[in-house]
C-alpha cells in the first residue's frame, strides 16, 4: 500500500501554517506527539506501535489502542492534552473540535470522570494557547445500542461544560449509520451537533444515510464521489465532509493522493474541510494535508483558502471568533498571491 509523505517544514509549510484554519476531524489520542510515545512506551517497558504502515483496518485499531493504553494516569493525559492545543496553535488552528470515546479512558473509572477532567483542562490549554476548543464524544458504531445511547447521554450532561457534537466512529461495514439515530435525537435534544464518519470504508449509500438524518458535518463522506446525484445534493445542502486526504490512503480508500476525489469534490462544489484525522498514525498534520493538497492534488491556493473558510463556518465555535477568523484568512489571501491559483 503506498502513502504520501509528509510535507517538510518548507516555506509552503510555514505559508499554510500562518493561514487560519479550523481542524474539525482529529482523534485525541493520535494527536500524540511521536516523542511523547516513545517516552511513554519506554516507561512502560511495551514496544513502540507501527506507524504509517497497516496491512488492514485491524492493525491500526490496534495501533490506536495502544496509544489509549498509554494514557493510563490523569498526569500523561494532562500532558497530551496541553500538547495536542499547543501543536494546533503552531500550525495556524484557530478553533479545534477533538473526538474520543471517554468509557475507553484508561485514566478513569467512568466515562463522566473522564470528561470532567479533560473538558477543564483542554479549556484552559486553549486559553494558554489562544485556541478554542470544543469535544466531539464518540460512538463505537461496533458496541452495542446501550453504549450509543449512554454516549450520547453522557455528551448531553457536559452541553454546557465543553462538549459540541457526538461523533461515529469504527468500521462502517455492517455498521450503517442509521444505526444511530436515536442516539443521535438525544444529542440533538440538547443542543448538540451531529457528526459521524460516513463514506469511507463504506460506499455512498452511509453518505445518503447520514444526509437523511440530518447531520451538521460528515467525517470523511468521500465515497459519495462514486455517485454523481449525491455529489449534487451533498453541494445543494451546504453539509461539510471533514476531508482526510492521508488517512484514506494510509488506509487503502484510494491507492494515491493523484487518486483522491477531494479536488473533484471542490469542483462540485461541496463544502470540504481539511483534517488530518489520526496525526501520529499517518505520519502527518493538518498543515502537511494542507501543502500536500497544493503540491500533490493540485488544488489551486485560493480553493485551499476556501477549505479554511468552511472549517471555520461549520466549526461549533463562537460567531465573533469565527468573524475574525474569516477576515484573517482573506487577509492571508490577499497577503501573498499563488500564481497558479
Amino acid at each position: 500500500m503506498s502513502h504520501p509523505a509528509p510535507a517538510a517544514h518548507s516555506p509552503a509549510y510555514e505559508r499554510f501554517a500562518a493561514l487560519p484554519k479550523a481542524h474539525l476531524h482529529v482523534h485525541l489520542e493520535a494527536a500524540m506527539r511521536a516523542e511523547t510515545m516513545r517516552e511513554w512506551c519506554a516507561e512502560d517497558g511495551v514496544e513502540v506501535p507501527p506507524l504509517v504502515e497497516f496491512p488492514d483496518f485491524t492493525r491500526f485499531l490496534d495501533a490506536y489502542g495502544l496509544l489509549i493504553s498509554l494514557l493510563r494516569t490523569p498526569e500523561r493525559l494532562g500532558r497530551l492534552l496541553d500538547e495536542v492545543v499547543a501543536d494546533a496553535a503552531a500550525q495556524g488552528v484557530v478553533a479545534l473540535e477533538f473526538a474520543s470515546i471517554p468509557d475507553k479512558s484508561a485514566a478513569f473509572d467512568t466515562a463522566k470522570d473522564a470528561l470532567a477532567f479533560i473538558l477543564p483542562a483542554v479549556a484552559e490549554a486553549g486559553r494558554r494557547h489562544g485556541v478554542w476548543t470544543g469535544a466531539i464524544v464518540s460512538i463505537d458504531r461496533g458496541a452495542a445500542r446501550a453504549h450509543a445511547l449512554e454516549a450520547a447521554r453522557l455528551a448531553a450532561r457536559f452541553a454546557d461544560r465543553g462538549v459540541v457534537a457526538v461523533g461515529l466512529v469504527a468500521d462502517e461495514r455492517g455498521n450503517p449509520v442509521a444505526g444511530a439515530a436515536e442516539a443521535f435525537a438525544i444529542a440533538r435534544d440538547a443542543g448538540l451537533g451531529v457528526v459521524p464518519h460516513a463514506g469511507e470504508l463504506a460506499g455512498p449509500e452511509e453518505v445518503r444515510s447520514a444526509l437523511q438524518l440530518g447531520v451538521d458535518r460528515i467525517q470523511h463522506g468521500v465515497r459519495a464521489a462514486e455517485d454523481p446525484r449525491l455529489v449534487e445534493q451533498l453541494a445543494a445542502s451546504g453539509v461539510c465532509l471533514d476531508v482526510c486526504p492521508s488517512s484514506n490512503v494510509v488506509l487503502g480508500v484510494y491507492p494515491t493522493l493523484g487518486d483522491h476525489p477531494l479536488p473533484a469534490l471542490l469542483d462540485a462544489g461541496v463544502r470540504c474541510s481539511i483534517g488530518a484525522d489520526d496525526p501520529l498514525l499517518f505520519g502527518v498534520d493538518v498543515v502537511d494535508e494542507y501543502v500536500l493538497a497544493r503540491e500533490r492534488m493540485g488544488i489551486p491556493e485560493a480553493r485551499l483558502a476556501a477549505c479554511a473558510r468552511s472549517s471555520i463556518d461549520s466549526s461549533f465555535a463562537p460567531a465573533d471568533l469565527k468573524r475574525d477568523a474569516l477576515a484573517r484568512v482573506d487577509a492571508w489571501q490577499t497577503g501573498a498571491a499563488d500564481p497558479a491559483s
